[in-house]
């Protein structure tokens, strides 16, 4: 019995352990490459609407035009009772990811 036992306890152990590993390796990934825009985006909407905590984000995905790259977001605000929306978009030149413009625009939902 304690044979079974034994390789039980081994066949668990072996089987368990590359599950064990993927965890690892998925927790140290590297940040997406629209984080350094996601947090600008957070920036700027924090700078208009100071009174608002921003509860939400998405990232929408991006948009290439010629030389330049449109990062698209869209953020949720409460401020008092009410929540709103705030669609963000950041278009900078892809080489040099010097900032051209940046569009925020408020929605309901």
């Amino acid at each position: 019995m304690r044979k079974v036992f034994m390789a039980l306890g081994i066949f668990i152990l072996v089987n368990l352990t590359p599950t064990y590993i993927q965890t690892i390796a998925h927790g140290q990934q590297d940040d997406p490459a629209y984080a350094k825009w996601g947090k600008h985006a957070m920036k700027e909407t924090q700078s208009k609407y100071p009174n608002a905590n921003i509860i939400d984000y998405l990232h929408e995905g991006s948009e290439t035009r010629g030389n330049s790259t449109i990062e698209k977001f869209k953020l949720w605000l409460k401020e008092g009772d009410s929540e709103f929306g705030i669609f963000v978009r950041i278009e900078y030149t892809t080489e040099t990811e010097e900032v051209i413009t940046i569009e925020l625009q408020e929605t309901s939902r």
